[in-house]
């Protein structure tokens, strides 16, 4: 009874199919389509689900799916993914109000209008701005093929670059590569662009907010 119940609410409320509903009930369309067909009465099911304990969090999981609807699909974190999210900031609720209320988020958004799209300015004032990441590179050193990491810096305006190469990727060889490239470029740009390096920016929150590492 149910499963029967579980079945109709996901049809008729949340207007799913019924290859979507035997797919994630892991049951047959023909078993889902004699559920919908039955005349027995389901179990009463309440229409909206009391979540006390998730209250006081919700608005932390809407920034959080708000963040990752920006993102690229696979990058977005799965409802078990912000669950454990949840967890690290105090909520002792259970997995499942935080999984219905991603899935009614994500219908919800669904059928908002799409956001307007965002440009990355590629104009920049001479000086200005210094883009770096780095590069995993292979070489012979000795006649041994070696795995070494490479700093790139590129200046945005004149495209000018200058490349460090090095053993691994550690915070000292982030400070040296950096006093390397503006020894070369003759000064420091106002404005370097990172790509969120770890020995660099320790947590990525909503929007541009970011909490650097604190060397």
């Amino acid at each position: 009874m149910e499963q029967i119940a579980e079945i109709r609410r996901c049809y008729f409320i949340n207007k799913e199919s019924i290859s979507k509903i035997a797919k994630r009930l892991n049951l047959s369309r023909q078993t889902v389509r004699k559920a919908l067909k039955s005349q027995e009465q389901p179990v009463y099911q309440r229409n909206v689900q009391p979540t006390p304990k998730l209250g006081s969090f919700k608005q932390q999981l809407i920034s959080w799916l708000e963040f990752d609807a920006k993102l690229p699909r696979r990058q977005r974190r799965t409802a078990q993914r912000l669950y454990e999210c949840l967890q690290v900031e105090g909520y002792q609720g259970s997995y499942g109000p935080v999984q219905r209320f991603v899935q009614d988020w994500k219908q919800q958004a669904s059928h908002r209008p799409s956001t307007t799209q965002a440009f990355v300015p590629l104009a920049f004032p001479a000086g200005e701005t210094c883009q770096f990441d780095w590069s995993h590179e292979y070489v012979i050193l000795g006649g041994v093929l070696q795995a070494i990491k490479v700093a790139h810096f590129r200046l945005a305006y004149s495209r000018r670059m200058f490349l460090a190469a090095y053993p691994r990727e550690t915070q000292e060889m982030v400070f040296d590569a950096h006093i390397k490239a503006f020894e070369h470029f003759g000064g420091v740009p106002k404005r370097m662009m990172y790509d969120n390096p770890k020995t660099i920016v320790d947590a990525i929150f909503a929007g541009k907010a970011r909490q650097f590492n604190r060397r």
